[in-house]
């Protein structure tokens, strides 16, 4: 017992030190994870009042709250006189381990964040993109979930999406119908100019602004092709392309303009018979 408090009394110096090293490491960590808690949370509400997914935006308050933890776990450690070099060298390794073998996920990870942030489409859209032609129904972190129009369920990479053009069909209130109507050679172009005008002036889903455009577009092979563009309100698009077909092949045969189709005219002809040989 006196060897003891011989020594502690010849230590105390020593001791003393590393009890406030030891109380200064505590107040870093204290500290260090209520900043870390701050961060996370400044970050959510930055995300979150930008009109970021809460699913992305929770996960990214995540992440910064683990990377301050671990820069106040690794000044702590370093406050106490442990060195940290070998451990900072081996997180780091194992770090750049598991970042090769998820670079898969980690690309689909930062495509999704950039679709949620940059907002090229939104839930409800109908889109083409990545290969696929569907309403979006949700935007995941890692994929974007499609639904096509034959009612198929199609779970979409995103690092797919963002890797290829994407177009949205729902950006815009108004789309052009492009439609190509060819008539025979024979017929009188003014009169089909006219009454190709007459079915768009008289149809309810054609808008009036911005206008119309019909005129001869192409000489084809078998027959001269109008092209006929109306404007339409998206949500109609369908339902006048397939209604305006409809009508220009009634009103055409009711005006007895014909509408041609590829034909092939074959030409036969008799060889003369060979000349008998001479016996």
């Amino acid at each position: 017992m006196e060897n003891i408090t011989t020594w502690f009394n010849d230590n105390q110096e020593m001791l003393l030190g590393y009890l406030i090293s030891f109380i200064t490491a505590i107040l870093i960590l204290w500290i260090g994870f209520k900043i870390a808690r701050y961060f996370a949370g400044l970050t959510t509400r930055v995300l979150k009042k930008r009109s970021v997914d809460g699913a992305v935006a929770s996960f990214v308050a995540s992440l910064v709250h683990a990377i301050v933890a671990a820069a106040v776990i690794i000044a702590a450690l370093s406050h106490v006189g442990i060195q940290t070099a070998t451990f900072v060298a081996i997180l780091g390794a194992a770090g750049l381990a598991i970042g090769l073998s998820l670079q898969g996920s980690l690309s689909n990870f930062a495509s999704g964040i950039l679709v949620t942030v940059f907002r090229p489409f939104k839930a409800g859209d109908f889109v083409q993109a990545g290969g696929v032609s569907g309403v979006v129904k949700e935007i995941q972190i890692f994929s974007t979930i499609m639904t096509t129009p034959d009612n198929k369920y199609v779970v979409v990479p995103n690092s797919q999406i963002t890797g290829s053009p994407i177009t949205n069909f729902s950006k815009y209130d108004t789309r052009r119908l492009d439609l190509v109507i060819g008539v025979s050679y024979d017929a009188d172009l003014q009169q089909t100019e006219d009454l190709l005008k007459s079915i768009l002036d008289n149809h309810e889903l054609v808008l009036k602004d911005p206008g119309y455009t019909v005129g001869v577009g192409e000489l084809a092979d078998s027959s001269v092709n109008f092209f006929v563009r109306p404007w339409v309100k998206s949500s109609d698009y369908w339902a006048l392309y397939y209604n305006l077909h409809k009508t220009i092949k009634i009103e055409l045969d009711n005006a007895g303009i014909g509408i041609p189709f590829p034909q092939m005219d074959v030409h036969l002809h008799k060889d003369a018979e060979p000349s008998k040989k001479a016996k």
